[in-house]
């Protein structure tokens, strides 16, 4: 969502201030600073920051922010951008853009034991797995980032149940053959692409605990049955078709009661400007109604695939076009591998998903 469309669905009489938010860390290392208590949402930690001013594009502000508050220079580092955030505080409303990037082993070493910034602030480096667990006290605004960064580099998607309609018992199959190949530690999307699927990934999910799950938004995963499994689902999904069913309001009640009510963080899956844009509103009122947030979309198909043969790839360019436009972090799906992660970074994204090269 840009700053236009966001300041229509907001009150257009308050000026909205836009930041630039820099996400930097070395590894599993991440940069803090501390907010001090005479400071708006003081007594805090955050992320490097501040204002972009008027003549600068965000990554320009970023760049200049970091080298003010940190000298460290960030002009040759990829900035992988992971979403904007739109926030309205009553005194103010701020479009937080934020980006990470990684230092050099050198930039690291020569920072790492920067205990203030030069404009006087503590400093801090951090373990990425005690960020994520919450043990350092963010502004609210900060929390979505959370969100964003446990996204993996990686995503499999699971073949869908038509693809072993040549088997005895098709669902044996899947359940069979996913077992078998899903890589150790991954996260899944679940795409079976099948009503009544939900005692098979519950049963791959006991068979594979070391993995985790993205559930269609149709399957009823909230059962008491499916307790045990509930901890291993990470996210729901929902296809550009529900997507934009919901943004038109021609959705079906218990759809569009799901995808506003849902407790779990959400993936999108996007091929258009018009289903970007649905995806950044939806994005906007989960975060206003204080739900999990939009964690990622799917944005497809990069290439041309063997599953959906007939239809136009993107191509890298137009991928990136696009990925400029959403308002969370975006992973590349269609024709890939996960050795072109590094790709997806230089055009945008933050992650590769795909089948048959991502299952072993």
């Amino acid at each position: 969502m840009t700053v236009e469309q966001s300041n229509s669905i907001k009150n257009t009489s308050i000026t909205t201030v836009n930041v630039a938010v820099a996400v930097i860390h070395y590894k599993d290392q991440y940069l803090l600073g501390f907010r001090a208590a005479s400071q708006h949402q003081g007594n805090r930690y955050e992320f490097v920051g501040g204002k972009i001013d008027a003549h600068e594009t965000a990554k320009q502000g970023l760049i200049r922010e970091v080298a003010e508050e940190t000298g460290i220079n960030i002009a040759n580092n990829t900035a992988v951008k992971l979403g904007r955030l739109h926030h309205d505080y009553g005194d103010k409303q701020v479009c937080l853009q934020v980006y990470r990037i990684e230092v050099t082993a050198q930039q690291y070493a020569q920072y790492k034991n920067l205990s203030y910034g030069l404009e006087g602030q503590k400093l801090t480096w951090v373990e990425k797995a005690e960020l994520l667990a919450g043990h350092y006290d963010l502004p609210a605004a900060n929390k979505t980032i959370l969100a964003w960064l446990q996204l993996p580099m990686q995503i499999t998607v699971t073949h869908p149940l038509s693809h072993f309609d040549a088997a005895s018992n098709p669902m044996a199959a899947w359940l069979q053959y996913h077992h078998e190949h899903i890589t150790a530690g991954a996260w899944v999307y679940m795409r079976t692409k099948a009503a009544g699927t939900e005692n098979s990934i519950k049963q791959l999910l006991q068979l594979r605990p070391d993995i985790q799950a993205i559930t269609p938004d149709h399957l009823d995963m909230d059962k008491a049955d499916n307790v045990e499994a509930n901890n291993q689902i990470i996210a729901s999904h929902l296809t550009q078709i529900q997507l934009m069913q919901w943004s038109s309001g021609v959705a079906k009640e218990p759809m569009s009661y799901s995808a506003l009510s849902t407790s779990l963080p959400l993936i999108v899956s996007c091929h258009d400007v018009d289903s970007i844009n649905a995806a950044n509103q939806l994005a906007y009122i989960r975060l206003q109604q204080q739900l999990p947030p939009v964690i990622g979309i799917f944005l497809a198909p990069v290439e041309c695939t063997q599953t959906h043969p007939d239809t136009p790839a993107l191509g890298w360019e137009a991928w990136s076009n696009l990925a400029k436009l959403a308002d969370m972090p975006v992973i590349g799906l269609g024709g890939l591998s996960p050795m072109m992660y590094k790709q997806a970074v230089l055009h945008g994204g933050v992650a590769v998903a795909g089948i048959r090269q991502f299952l072993k």
